[in-house]
């Protein structure tokens, strides 16, 4: 019995090391390891079989089993290290790079539609002789309200509209641009030409039309002899630089503080050609509503050291994410801030 079995473990050593050699591929040599040492395969059934052997037959059989046991893994490791060698060089072979090849064409960066839109603005002005300010978006309350005609207890400065740093000192995130108008007719003479571009924050929810941070432009022209007329060319122009020549404009009256008279502007709507009678852009009116402006209230200037009876001037505040939206048909304002490439690669 003990001879038989020692010759069915040289036949199980002969036959599993010829198939591990004629393996050509991991898979192959695998299953080559669970044919011969699998818990079914003929050496699993040997060391079953050890148990009805007396005790030196078994001595010989377990002492060939493990032998072959242990030429068998070492057999398995070589040949298995040899195919993933032969596997690996394969693939670098297949994935091999031409360094004389050009790069893929990689899509250049572009920036934000809303920077986009601000630059339109400020390039727009620029070209009718504007410069541009800036001014810090923590502002004092006497910049922000005060020296724009907004007394103590107007609805706007208290917290439900206005995000406050310090109570104490009055300090609050600037509600619009406007306080920049104050630091510049303050601190320079007329003629004053300026366009500010900046971000504004208000304590709003966010919704598909609002939201707590925007983008404003303002714009300032303090000169000798400046009329409601000069406003009106200023935003014509401004119009047709961002929606087309064809367009024109329409001033409605308002009210604003800082401004006296004040006016809301709408600009033809371009849209109606396609939509029709059913125009979402402007519900079939013709106009939509882009901005508010007026002529700086005397207030203004005399709280700025602007002497009201020798100057005049006007001011406008047009909001960068509401041209964007107009122009470009975004129906819900926190596509503009999630910043999804998909949509942005779109302009």
């Amino acid at each position: 019995m003990s001879e038989k079995t020692t010759t069915a473990v040289d036949r199980v050593r002969t036959e599993a090391l010829g198939a591990m050699e004629q393996a050509r591929t991991l898979d192959e040599l695998d299953q080559v390891r669970v044919r011969f040492t699998g818990r079914k395969s003929e050496l699993a059934g040997i060391q079953k079989s050890m148990g009805s052997l007396d005790p030196e037959q078994r001595k010989q059989v377990g002492q060939a089993v493990n032998g072959l046991r242990q030429e068998f893994d070492a057999a398995f490791e070589a040949r298995h290290d040899a195919l993933a060698r032969a596997v690996l060089g394969e693939r670098l072979e297949a994935e091999r790079l031409d360094l004389s090849l050009p790069p893929r064409r990689v899509r250049p960066g572009r920036p934000h539609l809303i920077t986009q839109v601000l630059d339109e603005i400020v390039d727009a002005f620029i070209g009718l002789g504007y410069s541009v300010a800036d001014g810090p978006e923590a502002e004092a309350g006497a910049y922000n309200f005060d020296m724009m005609n907004i007394p103590a207890d107007h609805p706007a400065r208290q917290e439900m509209d206005t995000i406050y740093v310090s109570t104490d000192d009055d300090v609050v995130l600037r509600t619009h641009t406007s306080p920049v108008q104050a630091r510049v007719m303050t601190t320079q003479t007329p003629p004053i030409a300026v366009v500010v571009p900046g971000r504004v924050f208000r304590a709003d929810s966010v919704d598909a039309t609002h939201s707590p941070v925007f983008h404003q432009v303002e714009g300032l022209l303090i000169d000798e002899g400046v009329t409601l007329a000069d406003l009106r060319g200023t935003l014509l122009a401004m119009a047709q630089a961002l929606f087309g020549p064809d367009r024109e404009i329409r001033l409605r009256p308002s009210m604003f503080p800082f401004t006296e008279p004040s006016v809301e502007t709408d600009v033809s709507c371009g849209f109606c050609a396609r939509d029709g009678a059913a125009c979402r852009a402007c519900s079939g009116t013709g106009w939509i509503e882009i901005l508010g402006a007026g002529m700086v209230d005397p207030d203004v200037l005399d709280a700025c050291g602007i002497d009201h009876q020798r100057y005049s001037g006007f001011a406008f505040g047009v909001g960068a994410e509401r041209v964007a939206m107009l122009r470009h048909g975004v129906r819900d304002t926190r596509d503009l801030y999630e910043g999804d490439a998909r949509f942005l690669a779109r302009f």
